[in-house]
């Protein structure tokens, strides 16, 4: 299948002057990973005089130096240089999955016009890292193409529901908030013709800087250390999921220091933290430890896919549980920081998803009590 990549350029020019130059960030995140100028350069592919004088005409263009070179240190980006670095990650941390959505669908709308046509499985998803890995895998898989469109956690189950994908994407919490999530996610489900495949679990908690200056341990803590927060936008799973929280502790939005500052991935948020915007995010541990940030665990989430009982039983779907229980994924996701492979690819009716659901509930009722 064809796939298509789309990045984006940063050209800068002046008011009033034809001139524009493009800054490769890639060449001064190396440098800021690894000190070394060399290193950058064979990273590019390109020669170690080149970027160097690069490097000369971008800080020439800017009118400040945007790297620094130490007799026995290496090569060290200034105050300016790390700035520019960090606005392309939170960029990319931002833009990414639209990117790949945007991709996606010019790939689909071309697909017709060429001679390979491979089974396509039409996937909608909450953007996660083990969904990325999977996709990464079955992208090598001969003959099966992935549609893999990034949506919200209620608007996947709609899709479904509508015939517009194959695969739906949800993840639920664990523990005192499971049932009131099963309750939204109830409308969408068709007990006759849906079934839930097990995928992962993630730890989702709050992303603080390296080494926790707040000493954040809590939502309340948040509040009452006036923390900056950057919040997650208002259709993504992950904000309702903090609603609930928020609400679960009798806590009022409007005492949080930034509640109304939104991005829209857990990579961004982690970002805006690491980049000294925010002190404080709520989201993933995989993205917090992604940015260096120092991670507070609130809860355990279950991510789980649902199709149709007859898109079940095609040979492209049988495909797609042998690599969900291949030992590719299970390694993949092992590597992912608070992600775990359970009874990944096992499949339950929805009645049988319903009853460990209220199995689970009792239980921690019990143990609260």
């Amino acid at each position: 299948m064809l796939h298509i990549d789309i990045e984006t350029i940063w050209r800068f020019r002046k008011e009033g002057s034809p001139q524009t130059i493009v800054v490769m960030l890639g060449i001064l995140n190396e440098i800021r990973n690894t000190g070394k100028l060399t290193r950058a350069a064979a990273h590019a592919q390109l020669s170690y005089r080149h970027v160097w004088n690069l490097i000369e005409q971008w800080s020439e263009f800017f009118g400040v130096p945007l790297v620094e070179t130490h007799r026995g240190k290496g090569t060290v980006l200034t105050a300016f240089g790390e700035k520019l670095v960090w606005a392309g990650q939170r960029m990319q941390a931002r833009l990414g999955p639209q990117l790949e959505n945007l991709a996606q669908e010019l790939a689909t709308e071309i697909k017709p016009f060429l001679h390979q046509r491979p089974s396509v499985i039409r996937v909608h998803a909450s953007h996660g890292f083990a969904v990325s890995k999977l996709r990464e895998l079955l992208d090598r898989e001969p003959g099966i193409g992935v549609d893999l469109r990034y949506v919200s956690n209620q608007n996947s189950l709609v899709s479904l529901a509508q015939g517009a994908c194959d695969l739906s994407g949800v993840h639920l919490p664990r523990g005192e908030l499971r049932a009131q999530s099963v309750q939204s996610c109830k409308e969408w489900l068709d007990p006759r013709e849906d079934r839930v495949i097990s995928f992962v679990t993630r730890e989702m908690g709050l992303m603080v800087k390296r080494g926790n200056p707040l000493k954040i341990t809590s939502l309340e803590d948040v509040v009452e250390r006036k923390a900056r927060f950057v919040n997650r936008d208002h259709d993504s799973g992950t904000r309702l999921l903090f609603d609930q929280l928020l609400a679960l502790h009798g806590i009022d939005e409007a005492n949080i220091n930034g509640a109304q500052q939104m991005e829209f991935t857990h990579a961004a948020v982690a970002a805006y933290v690491a980049s000294d915007m925010a002190d404080v995010s709520f989201g993933v541990e995989a993205a917090a430890r992604q940015f260096g940030l120092d991670f507070v665990r609130l809860l355990t989430e279950d991510y789980f896919f649902v199709c149709r009982r007859g898109f079940l039983e095609t040979e492209p779907m049988q495909r797609v549980l042998d690599v969900m229980k291949g030992s590719d994924f299970h390694k993949g996701v092992a590597a992912l920081p608070g992600y775990v492979a359970v009874d990944t690819g096992s499949v339950s009716t929805v009645q049988e998803f319903l009853d460990s659901v209220d199995a689970k509930s009792v239980v921690s009722r019990k143990r609260k009590g």
